[in-house]
Order: structure tokens, then sequence, then C-alpha cells
């Protein structure tokens, strides 16, 4: 079998193997032979052009890319190439029809296909070249090799060090290197594939001193004998040669970098069975080791008088820098013979790196030349806490052992065994994973165990979880004892007795749940020691100035847990503020983080936080409802960007917010600026809505709103399929006008929620909705209620108007993606085209970055601080989206 196709007007090629690859013509028929495997039933005739194929992706993996270069024209071949193409090729089936000019405009249509591909991807060059073949990502890069010189007679030179060219990728995909020399010969006729591949050595040269020197006598073309020290030298620049693009290779040698002469500080608990506890110290020894391995005081002195850089020690080259490490280790051990102990939270700093001061009077701890370990009875603990499926709890109520979920109880025994060292946990387990249910069964433990026999546990939360803190202890734990402190559902008589004895009223009780809000204004509860203070949603600390973030962090308990979902919200302050509540001291001051923090993110630099990592990691359990392996019966999520067209109405208002704005931020100064672009921001958001917001008159007729015609439109095919959906927007002003379209569409009314709506009716609207005849539709504030409710019913979420905050929108989605959710969720992102909300929804995503570096959330847009240009570009309306 085979195909024919038509290369000169008076001849036929036949290509055996290639009827679909060539279906489309010859410039698709080449990019299939260049990117997919060849057919099973490939003839000569397909390996010839699928050699030249993948010669051209050689060729194109050496090309420039800089700014105006077209790479696809310049990997073309020329006449000469191509005579030896025509030259080198197999007997082929109509192979006398070939010539230069038809091979000539084969490779032209193969350039112009691998454009047009380029293009439709929109991905940055060498990205596009990884996807086609990973084999080609290092094609067209310079190498350096590291090797041991065996030969070496007397020892003066024990590595070798060559640089090559990576020209080529064989058929089997490895990579075809030439000598440097080689290279430059290769290449000599062709300057900018010179230039191109030169490049990466001259940028080596302005920060490797070792690379300028060699490419200043010409020696880095030619293979080279180094010493112990120019080896060294090479390994210290190795970030250098990354950096500029370059690949090394250290044959026989090390996977990554030679073994460190190392200063080991060993933290244990005091004595031989000493229990960890809050108030614990912790004594340390100090070693030197190579890799973990001590020496003992001969290799450490051979060691030390060989001088530094790179040492043979036991036949294996060792890096030292012995001066350092001859300080280092004097002073550690001064120290842990003048300190009789550290604090926990001054261990678990040294554990992490370091990463926060913390006071005390230790020598500097070298992350480079320093290593701090856990060993003993220390290390076994905390080996338990990390593996809690090994961990025992005391016996559990039956009905909680056949409810709980394996993770469930893992999350438990997470809990049991930090409190039990006195340390504080954050479960920050994906939103409607079951926090609260595994709250209330550590609770039921502590009850059973005798830990709340005096004070109960307190519990402070938001508003809108209040009953459904309650509705879930009657459902799982009976028999905890639980009163909702707030006035609304107090008595005159309780609030009296409250007031005149808080500690008497309150020891009837298990657990005490009451508000953010309320904590400020009872200040009694700040005077009692409780065995327990649980903050729900604990990411409402976030601003560690507000009064409340400041009342909550004041209260006093021999345990303390977090609980959130969004451990860091906008930005890294968020997490200090919750770890400042469940291990005061471990973050250091704010101003020693913020100092800290600035260091892991610096504007001009790569970000780094695993120092932060290590230090917070051991305290936060954190699973997330995508991963299978945590709920395997929990549907899917999909996530859909509805985009709204603004109609002419909105457009003329929407400019004139423009041009507006433009003419304030020019007449602004630095301190007026952040109010005007605020107030611009809110007009936006109120017109993408709705004119009839925006000036404050009228009705809201659906017709002049983009998105109140999508809305109809979606809400009717949900009508359609007799399912429920979730209506969130940040403005209260919007709900009822929402509800009155939607009671238009539904034909029946539905559920309004909003901050005015009070506890007591919030269960109510909830149960209603629950129920499978109950209203068709909710519609919600977002921030009333995107925390804490259970909204299962719903199938459908949609977000009206952006927060502008995936974290906040995240939460609210969780409503209905939850645990007994059975229905995939289907999440509609309303977003009016060629607006500020379009631009914002494709900057979101950026500012998840830094979060979900540390644990997975997300992060708000600093908008205030862009610049005037900046921020114009943002606003300015695309007219090709408006309504006609």
């Amino acid at each position: 079998m085979g195909m024919e196709i038509a290369i000169a007007p008076s001849g036929r090629l036949r290509l055996e193997g290639a009827e679909n690859i060539f279906a489309e013509g010859n410039g698709a028929g080449l990019f299939r032979l260049l990117a997919d495997p060849l057919p099973p039933d490939a003839g000569a005739s397909c390996s010839f052009f699928r050699r030249l194929a993948r010669d051209y992706a050689m060729r194109l993996c050496r090309s420039a890319t800089g700014e105006g270069s077209d790479p696809f024209a310049a990997a073309l071949p020329d006449r000469e190439q191509i005579e030896a193409e025509l030259f080198d090729r197999p007997p082929l089936t109509g192979g006398e029809y070939l010539d230069g000019e038809l091979l000539e405009r084969c490779h032209r249509e193969l350039a112009e296909w691998a454009k047009r591909e380029f293009e439709a991807a929109e991905l940055p060059f060498e990205e596009w070249l990884r996807k086609l073949n990973p084999a080609w990502r290092d094609v067209g890069r310079i190498s350096f090799h590291l090797a041991e010189n065996k030969s070496d007679p007397d020892g003066a030179h024990p590595f070798l060090f060559l640089a090559t060219f990576i020209h080529r990728v064989s058929e089997s995909d490895q990579p075809r290197h030439l000598p440097l020399g080689a290279a430059l010969k290769a290449y000599a006729n062709d300057r900018n594939a010179l230039l191109s591949m030169l490049r990466p050595i001259q940028e080596a040269a302005k920060g490797s001193a070792l690379i300028a020197s060699l490419l200043a006598d010409r020696s880095i073309y030619r293979p080279g004998v180094w010493s112990a020290r120019e080896a060294y030298a090479f390994l210290q620049d190795i970030p250098v040669f990354e950096a500029a693009n370059i690949v090394v290779r250290m044959a026989n040698l090390w996977k990554r970098a030679p073994k460190k002469l190392q200063v080991q500080i060993s933290l244990d608990t005091v004595g031989k069975r000493g229990f960890l506890s809050g108030d614990s110290l912790l004594r340390f020894s100090v070693n030197a080791v190579i890799g973990g391995t001590p020496l003992s005081e001969r290799e450490l002195e051979e060691l030390l008088k060989s001088g530094d850089g790179l040492v043979r020690l036991k036949g294996e080259w060792i890096e030292a820098d012995s001066e350092k490490i001859g300080q280092l280790l004097s002073a550690w051990r001064r120290a842990a013979a003048a300190v009789p102990g550290l604090p926990v939270m001054q261990g678990m700093r040294l554990l992490a790196g370091g990463a926060v001061p913390g006071g005390g009077a230790l020598p500097e701890l070298d992350r480079g030349l320093c290593r701090v370990e856990m060993v003993g009875e220390l290390e076994k603990q905390f080996r338990e806490l990390t593996a809690p499926e090994r961990m025992q709890l005391p016996p559990l109520p039956e009905k909680l052992s056949n409810t709980l979920r394996p993770y469930q109880l893992d999350g438990v025994k997470f809990l049991w065994g930090m409190t039990r060292i006195g340390m504080g946990p954050c479960l920050a387990d994906d939103m409607g994973l079951g926090k609260t249910l595994q709250i209330l069964t550590y609770l039921e433990l502590l009850r059973r165990n005798g830990d709340l026999a005096g004070l109960p546990a307190l519990l402070v939360l938001p508003a809108s979880l209040l009953n459904n803190w309650k509705n879930e202890a009657e459902k799982f734990t009976p028999e905890l004892k639980v009163k909702l402190l707030h006035p609304s559902l107090l008595s005159p008589d309780e609030l009296a007795e409250f007031d005149g004895d808080p500690a008497g009223f309150l020891r009837r009780y298990d657990l005490v749940a009451t508000t953010y809000a309320l904590v400020t204004r009872y200040m009694e509860l700040a005077r009692l020691e409780f065995p327990l203070v649980i903050a729900d949603e604990a990411q409402a600390l976030k601003n560690p100035g507000s009064q409340q973030s400041r009342a909550v962090r004041r209260l006093k308990g021999a345990r303390r847990i977090a609980l959130t979902g969004t451990p860091v919200e906008n930005r890294l302050t968020d997490l200090w503020s919750i770890f400042d509540f469940t291990n005061p001291g471990l973050l250091g001051s704010l101003n020693e983080f913020v100092d800290f923090t600035r260091r892991l993110t610096p504007e001009d630099g790569p970000v780094n936080l695993a120092p932060l990592r290590r230090l917070t990691g051991f305290y936060i359990l954190r699973r997330l409802k995508s991963d299978k392996s945590i709920i395997r019966d929990l549907p899917d999520k999909v996530e859909l960007n509805r985009f709204c067209r603004l109609t002419k109405h909105q457009a003329v208002l929407y400019q004139q917010v423009v041009d507006r704005m433009r003419r304030e931020l020019e007449a602004a100064d630095e301190f007026q600026k952040k109010g005007v672009v605020l107030k611009s921001l809110m007009q936006f958001k109120q017109l993408c809505n709705h004119p009839a917001q925006y000036t404050g008159e009228g009705d809201f007729k659906a017709e002049e709103s983009g998105k109140f015609l999508e809305l109809a439109e979606l809400a009717e095919k949900i009508a359609m399929k007799q399912e429920k959906v979730l209506v969130f927007t940040q403005f209260r002003e919007m709900t009822d006008p929402l509800h009155e379209l939607l009671s238009r569409v539904f034909g029946r009314p539905g559920l309004i929620l909003h901050g005015g709506t009070s506890i007591r009716a919030r269960a109510r609207l909830v149960e209603a909705f629950q129920k499978e005849e109950g209203p068709p539709f909710f519609v919600l504030s977002l921030k009333a209620a995107g925390t804490g409710l259970n909204l299962t019913a719903a199938s459908h979420v949609i977000h009206f108007d952006r927060w502008w905050n995936p974290a906040v929108e995240n939460q609210a989605t969780d409503r209905a993606y939850r645990i007994g959710q059975h229905r995939n969720v289907l999440v509609h992102k309303f977003i009016c085209s060629g607006t500020i909300e379009e631009k914002i929804n494709s900057l979101i995503w950026s500012k998840r970055k830094l979060a979900d570096s540390v644990v997975t959330s997300g992060g708000e847009v600093p908008l205030t601080e862009l610049d005037t240009s900046e921020l114009l570009e943002l606003v300015k309306l695309d007219i090709h989206h408006i309504e006609v």
C-alpha cells in the first residue's frame, strides 16, 4: 500500500505508509513526520522525508529567537545543504522527479506549516519545541563536562574539562555532541548560528571568572586538565552556567554536586524518655559530618588541614570550606556547653533552617554549612506525628468510628498528637472535607478523657456558622454539651448569669461557640484559661493589627487549633496571624517575619519559599478534594468563564468613567490616587453588573445589561433540567434585582441571604433549600454566605460579579462542592468582555503562585499599586465587545 503525491508537474513520487500523514498536503505531512513516530509500514521514501524534517527541526532548535528574528525562515537549508540531501537520498519510487527546486519547495511548505502550528499553540518558542519532542530541549545548547582524570601521574590535575555543542539528536533521540572547537569550524560560514551558539558562554563569563579566563585565552575550545581548585571554582559557578542555559554534566563524579563537610546540630528531648511538650527544653549536640555520617576527630583534623575546596577522603571527593567549618564547629560546641536547653519553638526554627530570628545566645546558622536534625526520642515522636495512621487513639464511640472516613480519622490523630505535645495544629483541609466532624470527634475524645471537666472548649467562628456547628454536634456527638454564646440566642436570664459569673456559666458546657465580633465585646473571655481554643475560618485573623485579630490571639488556651481552607488569602502575613494564634513566637515578631519574607520574595530575583514551608509545614495538615486518594466518591467540579457583551448604554457609561478616572489621576497626588482608583473600580464593577446599579435610578431591565441577559439564558437551561443554582454577588443591593429576574425564569420565588439576615433565619433558609422540593435558586451575598454553609442541593454555582480573589470565590463555590454532593458541580464565572473584568481574569491566576508555594490558595490583585499608565491600560474599553 502507499499513496502518490504530486511533487512536480511532470511526475509523481510514491510514499509508502503515508496515506494519513500527507492527507492535508506536503507541509502538514512533513510536520507530522517531524512530530509523530514513524508509521510501522513506512517505506524508504517516508523515512527519507522524516530525516529531512528532523534535520529542519535540529536547525530550528539552533536558530536565534531574538526580537524581530524569524527562526522558521532561518532554519531553511541553503542550496549546498539541499544538494547534499539530494545526493544522500536512498532509491525511491519516482525519485527521479526529485530535484533541488522541488525539495526546496517541500522545505518551504514545512516551514510555513510549522510557523502556523507555533502561532496557534500560543506558547514560548522553546516550550513549543519541547512539546513537539522533549529530547530536543538540549539541541543548540552548550554543555560543560567535568570528569575525573584517571591518568593524572602526580595528582596535580585530577580533573578533565570539555565544552561541547549539542548539534542534533539521533533517531533514538540521544544527544549528539561536537567538541566546541569542532563546532566553531562546522558553523564558521553561518554567522547567526555561530553567534547563537557562543552567546551562552559570553553570558556565563559575565558571572564566572573561571569561564572568563578560559574564554580570554581560548582554552575553552579544547579539552583541558584541571586542578582540584579549578574544579571547585567550576562547582561554585554552576548556578551561573544554568542561568546562561548551559548544560552541566559530571561524568561518574556526582549526580549533582559533591558531598559537603558540614556541622550537624542534633536535637533531642532531655532524658532518655523525655516526653515533648510546649514547655519542654531540647538538648543539642554538635558534630562534623559528611552526608550525615559523623567524622572521627582524626578524620576531621585531616580534612581541616587539607585546605579549602575539593578534598579527597576515603577515595571520594568532598567539598570542604575548612576555615569556615572550623569556626562554626567551635562556636556551636561552646554554645552546647553553655546553653542547658533550647525552648521547643527555637528548636523548631533551627530545624527549619533558622528561618526566623528568635533570640537566644546561639551562633549564626549557616544554611549551606550547617544541618539540624532530630535524633533519639525527639525524632521518634515526630515520626509518629507525621505518620498519623500509626498513631493510637483512645477508643471512639461506635457511631463516630463508622462515620469517619480514613483521611478524617488521620486528621483526628493529627490534632490529638500535636496538641498532646503542646503544639498548635492548623487543619487546612480543602473546604467541604469535613473539618467540623474531625474537630467534634477530637472534642469527644477530650470529653471522655476528662479534659473538659472544668471550663469548656471555646470555639470562635463567623456568625453564619453558629447553627451549623450546633446541628453537626447534635448529629454526630449528641453527648457533647454545646452552647452558642450570642445575644440573640441567649435568654435575658442567661445573659445576666454570664455577665455576673462567666466562668460559672460556662462550666456547665463542653463546648461554647461565639463569634469573632463578640470576642472583642466579651472581655471576660480573655481572663479565663480554657482547655482548648479553636478558631474556625481562621483567615478572619489575617489582619494582625485589627482589634478582632488581636482579641482572639489574646485568648488563653492550653491547646489551640486553627481551622481554615485558605491559610494564605492575599499575603504571607495572613499566615503569621494564624501561627501567632496557634504557636505564639514560632514565626518571631511581625516585624521579624516581614523582614524574613522580604528576603524570600525579592522584587528583582527568584522567590524561594522553601524555608517558610520547612518552618510551617509540620503544623499544617492540608488535604484536597481533587486528590482521589483522599476522597474517591466526590464528583467533578468544572469551572466555566461566561463572557458577556456590554450593551451600548453600558459601554457609553463605562467610557465616561474611564475618561473621568484619567482626569482625576492626572490631578491627584500619591495620597489621593488610591481613593480615585478604589472609587473607579467600584463604579466599573457596578456598570458591568447593570447601569441601574451604577446610576441608582430606574429599574433593572434585563435588556440593558449583558450579564442579566446571560443569566436569564443560563437560568432557563438550569430550570429545564430541574436543577438548583447558587448565585453569588458581592453587592447586597443586587440580591433583590437578581431574585426578581430568576423568579420570572423559574416561575417561582427563591431565597435571599445577605449580611442583614438573622442567624435564626439563615438556618431556616439553608434547611428549606436543601429539601428536594425546596426553592430552585438561592441568591447570596458573597461576604455573608461565602463560608460554612452546606448547600449541596445545588449543582450550579454562578459568580455574577467577581471578588477578584480566587480564595474567596473558591470558598463560596464550596458551599455546593463538598461532602454530600453527588452531582457534578458547574461553576459559572460571569465576565464582561473587553472590560477590566476580562483583564483581571487573566491576571488573577498569577497571584495564586505565591500562596500555592506555601499551601494551595489564592491572592487578590493589588490594583492600587499599579502606576497610572498601567491602570488606564487595564480599564480601557475594547469596543469590539459591545452588544450591537
